[in-house]
């Protein structure tokens, strides 16, 4: 019998928004999520395409997705992973453009879209706000810079050992030392930015090493002080 997923009401979706967005007034938070939609995505589905108009950003309640762009040829460009608490979508609403990136769920997911005018004002309203988005932005503005830099000057077994210490930052290891996020080869690749033949062929050098081990779509990270070397080469 199929189940139907339970959503958070919204003072729940507000109170983890807080989590991320610590000195913006709940007063703020709840005035912003006053006309939010709370919504289920199964795993595999797209929230919003690159190049649609998008009515709202979007804040991660539960599940993990993948944020990229895809490139003339039609091959994908991971531009960072999503968790929980995280927001995206923000960009195209404050600039009015069409969405530059695409978001497709790795996992079931909650969502809770934010209506444009709902953002805008806050962003109008609240100093604390506006200042935290602006860290968001920041941030990423900078991972892309560093991304730019490790495309260019970096061979491709340091980028990967690069991103799988990122991904072990951002979402955690099991305590056998596997990645918490189940990661396809091809979703790796498209973020290491190589193709999937060059990326099995480095991970199995790396497993020959001991420095990782990989069974299906799990990788453990063997040898953490090795991928750090290998990450700075």
């Amino acid at each position: 019998m199929k189940t139907e997923t339970l959503l958070p009401d919204t003072a729940a979706c507000a109170h983890k928004f807080k989590e991320s967005f610590k000195t913006t007034s709940m007063l703020e938070i709840n005035a912003l999520f006053a006309e939010t939609a709370i919504l289920p995505y199964k795993k595999g589905e797209y929230i919003y395409r690159e190049n649609t108009r998008i009515t709202g950003c979007y804040f991660l309640y539960s599940g993990t997705v993948k944020i990229f762009q895809t490139g003339q040829r039609g091959k994908d460009q991971i531009i960072r992973f999503g968790k929980a608490g995280d927001i995206f979508g923000f960009r195209s609403v404050i600039r009015n453009e069409p969405a530059c990136t695409s978001v497709e769920t790795l996992a079931d997911c909650v969502v809770c879209h934010i209506p444009n005018t709902s953002l805008l004002h806050t962003l109008a309203h609240s100093p604390e706000f506006a200042y935290e988005m602006m860290q968001i932005a920041c941030k990423e503005l900078g991972d892309a810079n560093h991304y730019i830099r490790d495309i260019a000057q970096k061979p491709v077994k340091a980028r990967l050992a690069e991103v799988l210490l990122l991904l072990a930052n951002e979402f955690g290891l099991e305590e056998n030392g596997a990645l918490r996020l189940n990661i396809s080869r091809e979703d790796l690749s498209n973020f290491v930015g190589t193709a999937t033949e060059t990326l099995i062929r480095l991970l199995s050098e790396l497993k020959v090493n001991k420095t990782v081990d990989a069974k299906g779509r799990k990788i453990m990270l063997l040898n953490i002080p090795e991928l750090k070397r290998l990450a700075e080469s």
